[in-house]
């Protein structure tokens, strides 16, 4: 019944100049219908008056049309928005209002996700130069929808060579010149295709853009360097991008300008980002590999935790954490000996000091750092953790417990994360059992208030009662109060118990 209203309305406005209540009607109807009342009507669906009026460029009008056009394109397969449509679509994505133009995106998007659609985009030049045309638009969501899609289109064969042996590629770098961050949505672009295969990666290459981007990842400009090095590092998450880094010789001259950072008085722009990038690199690959191949990139992050600027300790203190979060990187901290421990410190001091952003950046490091897999728990490895742990401050139990008793949820959870990263070591079991209150303290759900703490606190638990070692150092009533405490799960609240109620009356 709400279908044919809609059908009969539909009908109207196809015939009248300015139908403005009618697409009032119809908007209010098409609510109301269910998707499949319509696909079972697609046959009558008669669009092509409604993208008419949408050249009309009157406002309202415009808005209504995109709404139902929205709702009823919906009901279309894809590969018949793709063959019935394709003159309006290009259409929409010159359209002068945004809103059309997403609207057009977002069909482009249903298209390029259906195998059988997607081959009608790939033989329309045209679309397809319009869509490059669009990263170029002031409006960011037009932009992400068009480089979506253009992502999309590139993981077939077909898509790489429609995009990359065609004038297409010329359009590309006509819009790269619109100004410098559409620039760089077009890097974005190619970096998201290059990291799919080595395939992608060539025709990539093949292009020039890639030499593009990391000819200006050395240039003069500080902040330009700092943008490019973000998506190099994006580069480097896949094996094929990091073989291509290695034989381009990026890799080194990135180590190179670190080295030359010393003498660059607007080094804190892109240092930061270049330190990632190492960080990135080492723990993909090897972190022993890669800090004796470039040893100035362990250099330089012992000497940014000194740093007075709160970026530079962030960042240095991340890599810590990162670097630290494998068995080898671990091993290759545990040899710079006493540099090391007084990096610990450091890390200690800023925990407890430090700004709130600062200090949670700290607890995760300390976590990463200190958890040890129950399999990789060799008694050297365990040494060295305690060793660690007890270099953080004079008494590190009772700062991190400090730090948990805070109201901030996020150095609240923080802290218990510390306690996580270390439940499953004897020494660290034998600490918290030696420590007043601190079994209590464990066992007690009445500290977390929000969800992420009571999950925080159930982790902690969780790990304490998987432990092999805990029954025997911290008894049997102990180990079966934890193991009950994980049977109720993380929300578990005690029923209050009624007698106590009464007696009050």
């Amino acid at each position: 019944m709400m279908a044919a209203q809609a059908l009969a309305l539909l009908r109207d406005v196809s015939r009248l100049e300015a139908p403005l209540e009618e697409l009032r009607a119809l908007q209010s109807v098409l609510q109301a219908v269910p998707l499949s009342e319509l696909r079972e009507h697609v046959a009558e669906l008669r669009l092509s008056p409604l993208f008419s009026l949408l050249s009309q460029n009157h406002r309202e009008q415009t808005t209504l049309c995109v709404s139902i056009l929205e709702r009823l394109l919906q009901a279309l397969e894809p590969v018949h928005v793709a063959r019935n449509f394709r003159v309006d679509l290009q259409r929409g994505l010159t359209h002068p209002n945004d809103s059309v133009k997403i609207l057009t995106l977002s069909q482009v998007g249903r298209i390029v996700e259906n195998s059988d659609a997607v081959t009608e985009v790939l033989n329309n030049p045209e679309l397809l130069k319009q869509i490059i045309y669009c990263i170029g638009g002031e409006n960011l969501s037009v932009a992400k929808a068009a480089i979506k899609s253009l992502s999309r289109i590139s993981l077939t064969q077909a898509g790489l060579e429609a995009l990359f042996e065609s004038n297409l590629l010329d359009d590309l770098k006509t819009v790269m010149k619109t100004n410098d961050i559409v620039r760089y949505r077009v890097y974005e672009l190619i970096v998201e295709i290059s990291s799919v295969s080595p395939e992608s990666l060539n025709y990539c290459s093949t292009s020039g853009l890639i030499t593009q981007l990391l000819r200006e990842l050395t240039g003069e400009d500080v902040l330009v360097r700092a943008t490019c090095i973000e998506m190099v590092t994006s580069m480097a998450y896949t094996h094929h991008g990091r073989q291509y880094l290695a034989q381009e010789g990026v890799i080194d001259q990135i180590s190179n300008m670190i080295i030359g950072a010393d003498s660059d008085p607007f080094s804190n722009f892109y240092l930061p980002g270049f330190v990632k990038f190492f960080g990135n690199l080492a723990i993909m690959d090897s972190p022993q590999q890669i800090c004796e191949r470039f040893p100035v990139f362990v250099e330089k992050v012992f000497e940014m935790t000194e740093s007075q600027d709160p970026t530079m300790t962030g960042v240095a203190v991340d890599t810590i954490g990162i670097l630290g979060s494998n068995i080898e990187g671990k091993q290759v901290l545990q040899k710079t000996g006493t540099r090391f421990e007084h990096l610990l410190k450091r890390i200690g001091y800023q925990a407890k000091n430090a700004s709130t952003e600062l200090r949670i950046r700290c607890l995760d490091a300390v976590s990463s750092l200190l958890y040890l897999p129950p399999e990789q728990q060799t008694d050297d490895l365990l040494r060295m953790t305690e060793s660690w742990f007890s270099s953080l401050y004079r008494d590190p139990l009772e700062l991190f417990r400090g730090i948990s008793n805070q109201p901030f949820p996020e150095l609240h959870c923080g802290a218990l994360k510390v306690f996580t990263a270390i439940a499953n070591q004897p020494w660290a079991q034998k600490l918290m059992f030696n420590s007043p209150g601190f079994v209590e303290y464990v066992m007690d759900r009445s500290t977390e208030h929000d969800k992420a703490s009571k999950d925080a606190k159930y982790e902690l638990v969780k790990a304490l009662a998987n432990s092999k070692t805990v029954a025997e150092i911290f008894g049997n009533p102990n180990y079966l109060r934890l193991r009950t405490y994980v049977s109720e799960g993380p929300y578990y609240v005690k029923p209050i118990s009624t007698t106590a109620v009464e007696g009050a009356e």
